[in-house]
């Protein structure tokens, strides 16, 4: 037998306490990277101003939400990118990677100049810093996605990769707790003149922690057997020839994301703006409301994801693009006429309980669905071109239709895409099980009969 066609003994694997160190170390990035992500929109109602002057407010929340749209154009390419270093390299150097560059983009945007000062030197620089950050999520996502996964045991995959959401969403929250703090010590217009900056500068700081930590991660027994492994899987992994080769995965990727991205952005960024320009709620309520909805939605992941683990997950896909489809108008409607904390929380609520089902297990579907050593960029492209026309566009579609007088169409629009969604679930197998690497094939624990992913 020839060397490259010498298969290695499997690894051993990781102890509980390296799993839960390793669960640790990569949800703590990921927390930081989307509180990156997600602060432009939080505190775009105080820095649009700055940036794009004269019009009417929705037209300037139209401008900034439009560069917020513009940086998912960049997740597929730094999902083809930092993907493709994720199954060559490893899943822990694309995860160091993509925090270096979300730290530089949050401090591009703190120091950016404002329109009285350089014209639009300003909204140019913080397109910049957006496209920036769009390369960086578009690799965090698939990285974390994959790493969280891989490092989780077998039966726990959907509760270890519903951290991705809980770190998300805490990401989400601190950047909410942070705005709240400063519309208790700011006025208004220290807000819109220069206190907008701190959040920004906040997350390049924590970057830099999070650098220190992701530089120690271990990397995961399922990379390390593949990069050991020589023969053909070595030369293809991370490339076109191999994803073109699992193209059906990849598609069923995009389909499976479209209504859950669609219904996560109007739930979560566009939110608060929708409380406040469509409800007449004041701005410290509606991101009181957004922050509590947000905080028992963050808690809900993990219970979620446990559930999947010992009933599949198809049945939450489909309960979550089941209510979708059929609650998003009236759920949207009802708020627009909630002017108080109690209903609007109420509702919120209702809606993040339904996105649960997809949140909660996106993360372990997509990378149980493909092999090892595509599995990163397998991930990342679909995923990334999939919230780059439908997630990354969530809020200026939103603004579009209210400029337009037609704001109910939005409710429509996201039902419609949940039902693309439901197709997919219905079509999809369920992933729940299956072996990612050789030496869980042959030690099945809940699953005797469960396939390794080909």
């Amino acid at each position: 037998m020839s060397p490259s066609r010498v298969i290695p003994p499997s690894p051993q694997p990781a102890s509980g306490g390296a799993r839960r160190l390793a669960l640790i170390g990569g949800s703590l990035g990921n927390l930081v990277e989307w509180y990156d992500w997600f602060v432009y929109a939080s505190f775009a109602i105080y820095f649009a101003d700055s940036f794009f002057p004269g019009g009417n407010p929705t037209t300037k929340l139209m401008n900034t939400a439009g560069i917020f749209a513009v940086g998912f154009l960049m997740r597929p390419v730094g999902g083809w990118v930092l993907g493709r270093a994720a199954d060559r390299h490893g899943r822990k150097s694309a995860l160091t990677l993509t925090v270096t560059m979300m730290s530089v983009a949050a401090l591009l945007i703190a120091v950016a100049p404002t329109y009285d000062r350089a014209g639009y030197l300003g909204a140019v620089v913080l397109l910049l810093a957006r496209l920036l950050q769009g390369m960086s999520i578009g690799g965090e996502y698939a990285a974390s996605a994959t790493f969280l996964t891989e490092a989780s045991a077998r039966n726990r995959r959907g509760l270890g990769s519903s951290l991705q959401y809980v770190s998300m969403t805490c990401g989400q929250l601190l950047g909410l707790g942070i705005l709240i703090g400063l519309q208790h010590t700011l006025t208004t217009a220290e807000l819109k003149s220069w206190g907008w900056r701190i959040p920004f500068v906040v997350g390049a700081l924590f970057a830099l922690v999070v650098f220190w930590l992701r530089r120690r991660l271990q990397e995961t027994e399922a990379f390390t057997a593949e990069a050991g492994a020589g023969g053909r899987g070595t030369d293809t992994r991370g490339t076109v020839r191999a994803l073109w080769a699992h193209r059906r995965q990849a598609v069923m990727v995009m389909a499976l994301t479209l209504g859950g991205t669609v219904a996560y952005y109007t739930y979560t960024t566009y939110l608060t703006k929708y409380l406040i320009g469509s409800a007449g709620m004041a701005k410290n309520t509606a991101t009181l409301v957004s922050f509590t909805a947000l905080a028992v939605f963050a808690a809900l992941q993990p219970l979620a994801g446990l559930l999947s683990d010992r009933i599949g997950r198809r049945p939450l896909l489909i309960t979550f693009a089941v209510g979708c489809t059929l609650g998003t108008y009236p759920i949207m409607t009802a708020l627009g006429s909630a002017s108080s904390y109690w209903p609007a929380l109420g509702l919120s609520l209702l809606a993040l309980v339904v996105v649960t089902g997809y949140t909660s297990i996106n993360a372990a579907v997509k990378a149980e669905l493909f092999p090892t050593r595509i599995r990163a960029l397998g991930v990342a492209v679909p995923y990334a071109i999939a919230n780059a026309l439908f997630g990354g566009t969530a809020e200026y579609v939103a603004l579009w239709f209210k400029n337009a007088g037609h704001e109910k169409a939005f409710f429509w629009y996201v039902s419609a895409c949940a039902l693309v969604s439901l197709i997919a679930y219905v079509l999809m197998p369920d992933t729940r099980g299956v072996a990612l690497t050789p030496g869980e094939e042959r030690t099945a624990p809940d699953r005797a009969a469960a396939p390794a992913v080909r």
